[in-house]
C-alpha cells in the first residue's frame, strides 16, 4: 500500500503537533510578552489574565525572562500585583539574578540571548473561582531599562 506524499506530510505533522502537546501536558497557563524595542520603561506594565474554576489542584508559578547581552545588571527587580477575583489587590517585590558573581549569564540559550524560568511559588492553591489579574512592572530604579527581551508567566499544575 503506498501513502500520497500529502498524507504523509499531514501524519508527520499531527505526530510532532501531539509530541509537542503532551511534553508540556502541566501547563495550565503561559503567555510571554516581547518588551518592545528591548527597552522596558518604568511606566509599562505587562499584564496577564487568567480565569480559575478549579480550586482542587495545586500550582507551581514562573516566571520567564529573556535577557540579551546589554543587559546591564546582574539581577532583576520587579513588582507583581495581584488582583484577586473578590477585588482584593497584593503586591511582591522580587528579585531574579540573571548572572553569577562572575557576569556570566545564567540560564539558557544559544548565542548571547538567555532563558530563565524562576519558580516563584510551588504547591498553591488558588482559594477563588474567578478571574486573576497579573501585572508586572520593572523596579530597578531606572526609566529605561535595556536588555530584556521578553517577560513571561507561566503556571502549571504540580
Amino acid at each position: 500500500m503506498r501513502i500520497n506524499p500529502d498524507k504523509k506530510i499531514l501524519l508527520l505533522i499531527l505526530l510532532v503537533m501531539g509530541m509537542m502537546i503532551s511534553c508540556d501536558s502541566k501547563r495550565m497557563f503561559e503567555e510571554n510578552f516581547a518588551i518592545e524595542k528591548e527597552t522596558w520603561n518604568v511606566h509599562n506594565r505587562v499584564k496577564f489574565e487568567l480565569t480559575i474554576s478549579d480550586l482542587v489542584p495545586h500550582y507551581n508559578v514562573y516566571l520567564n525572562v529573556r535577557n540579551a547581552p546589554e543587559y546591564p545588571y546582574s539581577n532583576l527587580y520587579l513588582f507583581l500585583n495581584t488582583g484577586y477575583p473578590d477585588g482584593k489587590i497584593s503586591r511582591d517585590t522580587l528579585e531574579l539574578t540573571l548572572a553569577d558573581y562572575d557576569g556570566r549569564w545564567l540560564g539558557s540559550g544559544m548565542g548571547s540571548v538567555k532563558f530563565s524560568r524562576f519558580l516563584l511559588q510551588k504547591g498553591i492553591q488558588f482559594r477563588q473561582k474567578g478571574i486573576y489579574h497579573f501585572e508586572l512592572e520593572q523596579a530597578m530604579r531606572v526609566n529605561e531599562l535595556k536588555g530584556i527581551r521578553d517577560i513571561g508567566l507561566r503556571i502549571e499544575k504540580e
